[in-house]
């Protein structure tokens, strides 16, 4: 039998092989985040649908809102469905970012049983867009039964955990380190898991969008000719 098997070169295999030390494709669809700054260094420019995309915070610190909701309010018009969340969401300030409170659906449980068995029952409904997750502890075949469910029903899942579970095995597509900025309202982001190499410096997202914060400065300058004004107009006085 004549072997029909031949070598070949890494040239020739081209965009067939991934190297270490570029960026990877994301493997499935993405959903731009909305942070141009965070896009370009994520694999497909986004949040990947249909994977597990997990975020570590500090105790006390509550900044996925900020970090998800431009992509959430352009993420379709299914529910967005939010388990074991610590709080109760703001609405009016969800609302004046876009995100339709229509759509938010909240589910109260009370054990991380109950955390795991609602995430993947809404994963599974098919009127449902993203599913986020708050959840403390869990082991990792856990987690890989929800990375399936997001992966077969093509959902966007985040999985809110501690920053405490750095240190864990997570099959997790994305991992990102989210924390305020000390002595500013930025936020801070470290990719500690990507299909790519390793990101060492930190992202900075602006507290506020560049559009809302060139209005802000405009009005600003606005503000202080009208004082600069009222201030002549007194000295006349």
């Amino acid at each position: 039998m004549t072997s029909i098997l031949r070598s070949a070169s890494l040239p020739e295999l081209g965009a067939a092989v991934w190297r270490a030390t570029e960026l990877g494709a994301a493997g499935t669809s993405t959903l731009a985040t909305g942070h141009v700054v965070l896009d370009a260094e994520l694999p497909g420019a986004g949040w990947p649908v249909g994977a597990i995309s997990e975020i570590l915070q500090k105790s006390g610190e509550h900044n996925e809102w900020r970090l998800l909701v431009p992509a959430l309010r352009r993420a379709g018009i299914g529910s967005v469905v939010l388990v074991g969340a610590p709080h109760v969401p703001f609405v009016p300030a969800l609302s004046a970012q876009g995100l339709d409170a229509r759509r938010l659906l909240w589910v109260a449980t009370a054990t991380p049983a109950e955390c795991l068995w609602a995430a993947e029952q809404a994963l599974r409904c098919a009127g449902v867009t993203a599913v986020l997750l708050w959840l403390a502890q869990a082991r990792a075949e856990q987690l890989r039964r929800l990375q399936m469910a997001a992966q077969v029903h093509s959902k966007l899942l985040f999985l809110l955990r501690p920053v405490q579970a750095q240190g864990e095995s997570s099959p997790a597509a994305l991992r990102l380190l989210a924390a305020n900025q000390t002595g500013s309202d930025a936020l801070l982001l470290h990719i500690i898991k990507r299909r790519g190499p390793p990101l060492e410096q930190s992202l900075i997202l602006p507290a506020r969008p560049a559009r809302l914060a060139a209005l802000l400065a405009q009005a600003g300058t606005v503000w202080q000719g009208v004082e600069n004004a009222l201030g002549r107009i007194a000295s006349a006085a």
